[in-house]
């Protein structure tokens, strides 16, 4: 494509990246990302891939901005409280950069809209906060063979991976089968969180996210990074496909949305 002496400068530090480039830049301008959730992770995801130059960015979040938000999730300031979180977002990711176009979906995601939501974009960015949404997504992108980057955090650790099942790697219930009984894994808003870590975490995630859409460096597929940010640690655990799960094993039992 060509590109306009401002996009030229805009994108000049990715242009001139050897596995990047020009024809890089012009994948990204042309990508579909859908983020799910505006929230900690959301917010870094949102703001570097609109940066990134990601051409066209779907965000899904049903919540409004309170001022208890605004700790970690920086996408978000005093004056939108009340807002639409994906109204606040949307705002925000225009101004930053005029090249991307926004597409907010204020609603849930559930069993009913999930596969249509997820069949309009490349890749999904998994920044929800509940088990339930998580499942669902790893779920639903199997089925639509779509790429997901998921990502978690809670106090001072987080993780991230990969899942492309449908590319014969590991699918999230490879490494955790079921959702933990409710209560046994506190909620942000119960065990706290660092508000840095966010940012640490959905970068990570966004860094991931543009590596899948680029087609470049070594995929997390496979694998499960896990931060320990209070004590600076970082781990990296090799997680193979599971011949025994019910969603992408060899004897599967589950062939739609319809458990959840």
């Amino acid at each position: 494509m060509d590109f306009t002496d401002t996009q030229l400068n805009r994108y000049s530090r990715h242009i001139i990246l050897p596995d990047v480039g020009g024809v890089g830049q012009e994948k990204l301008l042309k990508s579909r990302v859908l983020v799910v959730g505006a929230g900690g992770l959301g917010s870094p995801l949102l703001l570097y891939l609109a940066a990134a130059g990601v051409g066209t960015i779907g965000v899904v979040d049903d919540d409004v901005v309170d001022l208890s938000n605004l700790q970690r999730q920086i996408i978000h300031d005093e004056s939108t409280l009340g807002v639409p979180k994906v109204e606040s977002a949307a705002a925000r990711v225009r101004a930053l950069n005029s090249d991307v176009r926004i597409e907010a979906h204020k609603a849930r995601i559930t069993k009913d809209n999930a596969l249509d939501l997820i069949g309009r974009y490349d890749v999904v960015a998994d920044g929800s906060d509940n088990f339930g949404t998580r499942f669902l997504l790893n779920d639903a992108c199997f089925f639509a063979r779509k790429t997901l980057v998921s990502a978690a955090m809670l106090r001072f650790d987080g993780q991230i991976s990969t899942f492309k099942a449908h590319e014969s790697g590991p699918c999230y219930r490879c490494i955790f089968r079921e959702p933990p009984p409710r209560g046994l894994v506190p909620s942000c808003s119960e065990g706290g969180i660092l508000g840095a870590l966010a940012g640490v975490v959905g970068s990570l995630q966004a860094t991931e996210v543009l590596k899948e859409l680029l087609g470049i460096g070594e995929s997390l597929s496979g694998s499960l990074l896990m931060l320990d940010t209070l004590n600076a640690g970082y781990h990296r655990i090799s997680v193979k496909p599971d011949p025994a799960c019910p969603l992408c094993g060899t004897d599967r039992t589950l062939h739609d949305l319809s458990h959840h």
